[in-house]
């Protein structure tokens, strides 16, 4: 059964899923030591898979979603990033120290949205991070507090690398949200490369034509090469600037964020 998750309050409107029910994996073979395994690279667009039950292997249940980009903070720490919604439970509970996953199946495309029933964590890759903070989600379509819905991923660099390229967009610079009109793009594990034109503000968010679907929360939405927001349901992205922000005024992990590669 895929169930969406409710952090926009219409299940349809949102750009993260759950399966559940999902047929038990076959068993993985053994993983190699960290010296012997090659390190799997990651980037804006490289889909994730979490909140797995019962176990990793077994995968009954999980949630999926998309890394906005992949870089370094001021203390030298390699660091993804996604929406928060991805991490926050059905009572609300912010859930820092969630493990996180490669998802292995194929990336999907709007005409074909990338089937649910195949994904799959990176067993033999493993954890690749943990989540290390959770901002106040969007909370578009209720009365909650309104948020620019990112969270933060303290990588593994034992098991993962940097990439600027995943899929059809490749991420060289991060830059403001362009003028209205200006065509943009996000690439999301669930549906691919998608486009359209941005339309123009709505309270501390910009709104944008561009297609996304269950699985894309997090996605980059660039213009060109230039990372200007993460994609998070409903026509609408926060600006990467304005994520960045926040995370400098936090402090911590994510403090200073500037592209890995």
């Amino acid at each position: 059964m895929l169930r969406a998750l409710r952090a926009l309050g219409l299940a349809v409107l949102t750009a993260g899923l759950t399966l559940t029910a999902a047929p038990a994996a076959t068993a993985a073979p053994a993983a190699a030591t960290a010296a012997e395994r090659p390190l799997t690279p990651i980037g804006g667009g490289t889909g994730i898979i979490f909140r797995i039950v019962p176990t990793p292997e077994e995968r009954q249940g999980f949630f999926v979603c998309t890394l906005t980009a992949v870089g370094r903070d001021d203390a030298g720490n390699l660091v993804g990033l996604t929406n928060a919604h991805c991490f926050i439970d059905e009572k609300g509970n912010k859930l820092v120290g969630e493990k996180v996953y490669r998802d292995t199946s194929p990336a999907g495309t709007a005409a074909a949205p990338a089937d649910l029933n195949a994904s799959r964590p990176d067993l033999e890759t493993g954890p690749i991070g943990t989540v290390t903070y959770v901002s106040t989600p969007n909370n578009l379509l209720n009365a909650g507090p309104k948020g620019l819905d990112f969270a933060v991923i303290k990588l593994d660099e034992s098991r993962v690398a940097p990439t600027a390229t995943v899929g059809e967009v490749t991420i060289t610079s991060i830059g403001a949200p362009p003028p209205n009109g200006t065509r943009m793009c996000k690439q999301g594990h669930r549906t691919g490369l998608t486009c359209g034109i941005k339309l123009g503000t709505h309270n501390m968010w910009f709104t944008h034509l561009i297609w996304t679907n269950g699985g894309d929360s997090g996605s980059p939405v660039v213009s060109g090469q230039t990372l200007v927001g993460n994609a998070w349901g409903v026509q609408h992205s926060s600006a990467i600037l304005d994520i960045i922000a926040e995370m400098n005024a936090n402090g911590g992990v994510g403090a200073g964020f500037h592209l890995a590669v």
